[in-house]
């Protein structure tokens, strides 16, 4: 049987009000602390009902990983680097990257977990290869450019830019409570958050730049 359009809009809007509630939920409580009942109660459906949609737990888990990733990619190629002198556009990925770290903590707290789980669950995603490749294709035409153009050194790479950025960007989220306790530093000022931002675009901007010798 055919669903109607107006069935088929309640799938897709019960199916992404599921994902959203099951990842903070999975992000939160982790995968073992997770329970379906309470995502199902949270969205006023049936576990049957996000077992149809998904398949069971783990189903459901690895959906919410797949999408988190699929976020960020999505923020990187908003970017339209190719437009940009490749200074700008890596300061500007810089920035976006922690822009939506800063805004998406729950990415931050599943891929904490996912690494407890000592990749377990994300290894079953033959899919985030194809969802990762982006984020080092991206870096790989603004180094290509910048060096074209004498403004990068020789030995910048992307994966160690990836790397740089990214754990600048994960490490002041998931350590802010703690930091913040240490250092008596408010992490969630307005003035911290826009210091920190232009902290990590002229980082890597300085790093990728550096003469070399």
């Amino acid at each position: 049987m055919t669903q109607t359009p107006a069935r088929q809009r309640d799938a897709v809007r019960t199916r992404a009000e599921v994902l959203a509630v099951a990842t903070e939920a999975f992000a939160d409580d982790g995968y073992s602390g997770a329970r379906i009942d309470e995502i199902a109660r949270r969205t006023r459906t049936t576990k049957r009902m996000i077992y149809y949609y998904f398949g069971g737990k783990e189903q459901l888990y690895l959906a919410v990983l797949e999408n988190a990733y699929r976020g960020i990619r999505e923020a990187e190629q908003s970017l339209h680097v190719d437009e940009m002198q490749p200074i700008d556009a890596l300061r500007q990925l810089a920035e976006l990257t922690y822009e939506h770290h800063l805004r998406n903590t729950a990415f931050i707290r599943l891929v904490s977990i996912e690494n407890i789980h000592r990749g377990k669950y994300i290894r079953k995603l033959e899919s985030l290869g194809d969802i990762g490749q982006p984020a080092v294709t991206i870096l790989d035409r603004i180094i290509a450019e910048g060096k074209k153009q004498d403004a990068f050194r020789e030995e910048v790479n992307a994966l160690d830019l990836h790397l740089l950025i990214s754990s600048y960007c994960v490490f002041q989220v998931a350590n802010r409570y703690t930091f913040s306790y240490l250092f008596d530093a408010d992490f969630t000022t307005e003035a911290r958050q826009e210091h920190m931002r232009r902290f990590i675009g002229d980082v890597v901007v300085a790093w990728a730049t550096q003469p070399q010798g």
